[in-house]
């Protein structure tokens, strides 16, 4: 491993079924819309870090910073 890999940030790695889930809804989603496993599947990618909760607790958002530049499937 490189030194550079070792000081970036680490890759968060997403399942397919997370990956449909992020391209299916790229900027907010409702959560009271969401059917049941994508309500799982929503509570991972928060505990993953990619989508955050907005200040109204409504919705979801995808984070805005860089972090999700390093989404790997």
């Amino acid at each position: 491993m490189r030194l550079h890999q070792i000081l970036s940030r680490p890759a968060i790695i997403l399942t397919n079924e997370e990956q449909d889930f992020v391209s299916r809804h790229p900027h907010e989603i409702s959560i009271g819309g969401l059917y049941d496993r994508d309500r799982v599947i929503a509570q991972t990618l928060l505990r993953k870090g990619i989508y955050e909760i907005s200040k109204d607790s409504k919705k979801l958002q995808l984070q805005k910073d860089d972090t999700n530049s390093n989404r790997t499937i």
